[in-house]
């Protein structure tokens, strides 16, 4: 019985971890997967990016939060201008918590390691951890979406099953189910596909998704009579509730991409060249989501002149007017439409939502999760999730949207604190897989108290209005600094941790010094598999040799 069970976990092992056993790598802290990206497969340039972010927003699902603001009583300008505001301000946010990754090339978890120590880092993981499931079933759910109004265009009695879901309550009918799981199985059949080869199926989806957009934009207006009539509708709002839903909608915005901006590097990591990862994603996430959202705004506002109400998801419209007009001509470009979709959300889904999942839940347990594991992982739990209640209404995606920015917010205040002001760029790689009391990052039993109390001080001043958002009676102007709470969770949580490190500095490095990050960074295998670091172009002296933590490294990849 113990042999059959022994036989048994070595098959769940991870090949890399079996290789990696000899060289007494730690099942909880290393994996391949978590290490520096092989030099062979960082194929991502600067134009690569930019398309990049067209193509990670170009999917339906986008249009989900460009729209809230519509239903809150914004017109459609003032919805897109509130949006590309928020998006702006998390791009920024976004671009320097990558950093570390495009320079490093190692993935967020283990970047956390160097704040929150070895085994601290495991919370932060599990927090985004969480958000990452949460959008792989919100991303799946509007991919069901569009599987079902794909079939309902082909099986008009799809649209007659009997609905066993609550009222209101649920995105999703029976016959929405189904095309949910349909949609569910062609991603899950998909996973298989390694990282470094997806790059052709990011410019095939951003084709796809920007021809049906604007194929169903011109439908849309059409119907309603011209862009006229949309665009000179203006908010149902005014006075001082306008101005809140204003700032309010800011922030959510910006919160939106609280999970981009937090595990940034798990894009980055596959940069070229660190430079390649700045402007690209500063300029063209706030510019695809600007597109995105003119494109959706107009569509949903179309609603309002053609259906006599705001419908607020494009998908829910494009099946209202197969409906109304269930013709050859009508089904046909509904057909197409979705298909479109469809292929865009699966692509998304892959991109978006399994990468990050798969390097979080990868950090977890190295020993028997890879990056390819993680993917399937996922796609189970977020099914399991019930992702349809989520977006059973726009106020309750929001929610979900404004709940977890708290913690987030955060933890990125401590990683950027970390990483520029107290790493000064540095970041001693060997350490972060080790859990030798010798390593930079073991501070107090791995765990770093520094971080963590800053990342209290970051969520507490927010709580009182996070339980608001989940139907606690909480005053009006507790409410209303909810609006705010990424920001000053980030600015709180930043500073804090400077000033705790400052008064208490870690013993195995200073909080002051010059900036020591290096141009780039390599890791290559060597003889007994023994680990070389590479750090370019810093502090090098004239034998060509760089100093550091780690012992002094030839630049011909030998090692002291």
């Amino acid at each position: 019985m113990a042999s059959s069970f022994h036989r048994l976990v070595h098959r769940l092992e991870t090949k890399e971890y079996r290789e990696a056993r000899a060289k007494d790598h730690n099942q909880w802290l290393d994996n391949v997967d978590l290490r520096p990206v092989p030099f062979k497969d960082r194929t991502y340039g600067w134009k690569d990016y930019f398309w990049f972010w067209l193509s990670a927003n170009a999917t339906p699902a986008s249009f989900y939060g460009v729209n809230a603001a519509l239903a809150a009583g914004l017109s459609p300008w003032e919805a897109l201008a509130v949006q590309l505001g928020g998006q702006i301000m998390i791009a920024t946010v976004f671009c320097f918590n990558g950093r570390a990754g495009a320079v490093y090339h190692i993935p967020y978890p283990s970047i956390a390691r160097a704040s929150f120590g070895v085994w601290g880092a495991y919370w932060p993981v599990v927090n985004r951890v969480v958000m990452t499931l949460v959008w792989t079933g919100v991303n799946a759910v509007q991919g069901g979406q569009c599987a079902y109004v794909l079939l309902h265009s082909i099986f008009p009695s799809i649209a007659e099953i009997p609905d066993v879901f609550p009222k209101g309550l649920s995105a999703l009918n029976s016959g929405g189910m189904i095309g949910f799981m349909f949609f569910w199985v062609i991603t899950t059949c998909l996973l298989h596909i390694k990282i470094p080869k997806l790059k052709p199926f990011m410019y095939t989806k951003l084709v796809l998704f920007f021809v049906c957009a604007i194929a169903l934009l011109a439908w849309a207006l059409t119907q309603a009579g011209g862009i006229g009539p949309v665009a000179r509708q203006g908010s149902t709002i005014e006075g001082s509730t306008k101005s809140w839903a204003v700032a309010q909608y800011v922030f959510i915005y910006c919160a939106n991409g609280a999970t981009y901006a937090t595990n940034a590097a798990d894009f980055l990591r596959y940069a070229q060249k660190p430079k390649d990862a700045f402007w690209p994603q500063l300029i063209g996430f706030p510019l695809s989501t600007f597109i995105i959202g003119l494109i959706g705004n107009l569509i949903v506002s179309s609603s309002v002149i053609t259906m006599g109400e705001l419908v607020w998801n494009p998908v829910d419209l494009m099946d209202m007017m197969l409906t109304k007009d269930y013709s050859s001509g009508t089904r046909a470009g509904v057909f197409f439409i979705s298909l479109g979709f469809l292929i865009s959300s699966v692509i998304s889904s892959i991109f978006e939502n399994s990468i990050p999942a798969g390097n979080d839940l990868a950090a977890l347990w190295p020993r028997f999760i890879t990056i390819r594991r993680g993917f399937y992982i996922a796609a189970i739990i977020s099914y399991a999730m019930c992702p349809w209640y989520i977006l059973g209404s726009a106020s309750s995606f929001v929610a979900w949207l404004a709940s977890y920015q708290i913690f987030l917010s955060s933890i990125t205040g401590v990683l950027l604190c970390q990483y520029f002001i107290i790493s000064r760029g540095q970041l001693i790689i060997p350490d972060l897989f080790t859990s030798a009391k010798s390593g930079a990052y073991h501070y107090s039993n791995g765990w770093n108290y520094r971080a963590y109390i800053a990342y209290l001080i970051g969520i507490i001043p927010n709580f009182y209005g996070f339980l608001g958002v989940f139907g606690v009676n909480i005053t009006t102007p507790a409410r209303r600094m909810y609006y705010f709470a990424y920001p000053m969770g980030l600015v709180l949580s930043f500073f804090s941790y400077w000033a705790i490190n400052t008064i208490d500095p870690p013993k195995t490095y200073q909080v002051r010094g010059e900036w020591r990050e290096p141009a780039d960074y390599f890791e290559t295998d060597v003889e007994e598999q023994r680990t070389v670091v590479e750090a370019t172009k810093v502090g090098s002296n004239d034998d060509g040799k760089t100093e550091g933590k780690e012992g002094i490294t030839e630049k011909d990849g030998a090692s002291s």
